[in-house]
């Protein structure tokens, strides 16, 4: 399992800015933040980030290729949209409508973002529709 992810970005607050809002409709919150870094987690329910700082970290740095591509889990298929919505609101590029993706396994619904920085972000749920 792991403990945190953190990622390089090119500009701190624009990167903040997005994150606070596409990751909200899943839960996360801004944890700790430092002139050059800003922690994010979910503090109560399903996904619980156990570090006080966050599981997820962005960086003020040197982005390198190749970007990686992440995903976060979603409760519902409903916060999927949340996520996808808040996302696109907050500068994100759709690259991916919310949707099955029965590729995966039959109740893999999915939405896919690029960020502001290129990284290929993902929320998706796993539970069937019932």
């Amino acid at each position: 399992m792991l403990d945190h992810l953190a990622i390089d970005v090119s500009d701190i607050a624009r990167s903040r800015r997005f994150y606070a809002a596409a990751l909200a409709p899943l839960g996360y919150v801004v944890l700790r933040e430092e002139a050059a870094s800003v922690g994010f987690g979910v503090i109560a329910g399903e996904g619980r980030s156990l570090d006080p700082g966050g599981d997820f970290w962005i960086a003020a740095g040197t982005l390198r290729a190749p970007l990686v591509h992440f995903a976060f889990n979603a409760s519902s298929r409903e916060a999927v949209d949340a996520f996808f919505e808040a996302a696109l609101g907050a500068g994100g590029v759709d690259n991916g409508r919310p949707g099955l993706r029965p590729r995966y396994h039959p109740s893999y619904y999915a939405a896919f973002v690029i960020d502001p920085d290129g990284y290929n972000i993902e929320a998706v749920c796993h539970k069937s529709s019932g």
